[in-house]
């Protein structure tokens, strides 16, 4: 093997070597190791605790209020013992006051609708310019979620979050992309770019 060859396969083995420190190295770095979380569709949205809700009673002004979700995911709504809404769509919650209603003989055929006044949090925490708690808004995503806790830091890992998201029972922990939606309720946490 000549010098030139020689010389050319050391410098192919460092590139190699340096190559494969830098995958090691990413795959280490913040978050590089969690799988994605599952995604979220913002149509799908479903009521869940602390949102706030309006329901509307057509004709019957006593039977139209604002009502929360409370601790056990159920409405606290008049001439029932509580109405089950955690993990219903408006309408499908609309159905169960309707039927309510009518089981309880006050109403015959009774017009309901159901709409969201104030929707749960969202948390931001990390590199953000203001943790907290922030309302969700229908189609946020994780940049418009930073965005709403004043933006990231100079510190701040971009490309991919830390996320906390409830599916049914169980809390699910992985990674979130910027341009991925958030699901009511996420706990976001932005990390420190390291490099």
């Amino acid at each position: 093997m000549t010098s030139g060859h020689s010389s050319s396969f050391r410098r192919m083995r460092a590139l190699a070597a340096v190559g494969s420190i830098v995958i090691s190295l990413a795959a280490c770095a913040e978050g590089g190791g969690l799988k994605p979380v599952p995604p979220y569709d913002p149509g799908a949205y479903t009521l869940g605790v602390d949102d706030q809700i309006r329901v509307i009673t057509y004709g019957q002004d006593q039977l139209t209020s604002d009502f929360r979700v409370d601790s056990t995911g159920k409405v606290a709504f008049p001439l029932t013992d509580g109405l089950q809404a955690s993990g219903l769509t408006t309408t499908q919650f609309a159905n169960e006051v309707r039927q309510a209603l009518e089981r309880s003989r006050m109403l015959r055929d009774p017009k309901v609708s159901v709409e969201i006044t104030a929707y749960r949090m969202v948390s931001v925490l990390g590199e953000v310019a203001r943790p907290g708690q922030y309302p969700y808004q229908p189609g946020m995503t994780m940049l418009t979620a930073v965005a709403s806790a004043g933006g990231f830091t100079y510190r701040s890992l971009e490309s991919r979050a830390y996320v906390i998201r409830q599916e049914g029972e169980q809390s699910v922990v992985g990674r979130i992309m910027p341009q991925d939606y958030v699901k009511p309720g996420d706990v976001i946490k932005i990390y420190e770019r390291h490099f």
